[in-house]
């Protein structure tokens, strides 16, 4: 069991533009081609913060079609980490949570039956799963696109004393990259 970040991201280290969007991954040519299936094939449980999840209802219009989340995610168990209150998309198996992610991510393995945890994003909270120790892996597709700003891949100095090249591959446009992560060296700051 691993908990893994699995994401997409600009070759110059972004995952959304300055206005939270996603778009610049759809124009990818052969963007749709990618693993996801097989991925969460091995996922138990997942975890995501308020901007993604509230990207997600709005993009595939999840209130009004929630099928668009049940299709690919099923009764699989999703916390959201928020300080407000959100939308719940009907059906779906969801937790809403703020706080330390210690406890929760004790939580998420406990549901997750021996699978995977899949942490989907933003970067900010996966930096502080990997500030807990609680990141195992990174699996980046790198982009061929440059945005410049937004929302950054993970705003956190992990240097390569954390970081270990395990895998690498070529799917259409993209660079597939596949770090294990190692844990924090006591006494260093998180970030």
């Amino acid at each position: 069991m691993k908990t893994q970040y699995y994401t997409a991201t600009t070759i110059d280290g972004w995952i959304a533009d300055e206005k939270n969007s996603l778009d610049w991954l759809f124009e990818v040519e052969g963007g749709e081609e990618h693993p996801f299936g097989e991925f969460f094939a091995g996922v138990g449980a997942f975890a995501m913060g308020a901007t993604t999840y509230e990207w997600i209802v709005a993009h595939e219009q999840a209130l009004k079609h929630p099928e668009k989340w049940l299709e690919p995610y099923g009764d699989t168990p999703a916390w959201v980490f928020t300080h407000r209150e959100l939308p719940r998309i009907p059906g779906a198996n969801l937790h809403f949570v703020r706080g330390e992610v210690a406890p929760v991510h004790r939580e998420m393995v406990a549901a997750a039956g021996g699978r995977n945890v899949w942490l989907v994003g933003g970067g900010e909270l996966v930096g502080q799963f990997a500030d807990q120790g609680l990141l195992d892996e990174l699996i980046l597709g790198v982009a061929p696109v440059t945005l410049g700003s937004g929302a950054p891949l993970l705003p956190r100095r992990l240097t390569s004393r954390r970081l270990t090249l395990t895998g690498v591959s070529r799917l259409g446009q993209f660079a597939n990259l596949t770090y294990r992560v190692g844990p924090p060296t006591p006494g260093t700051p998180a970030s």
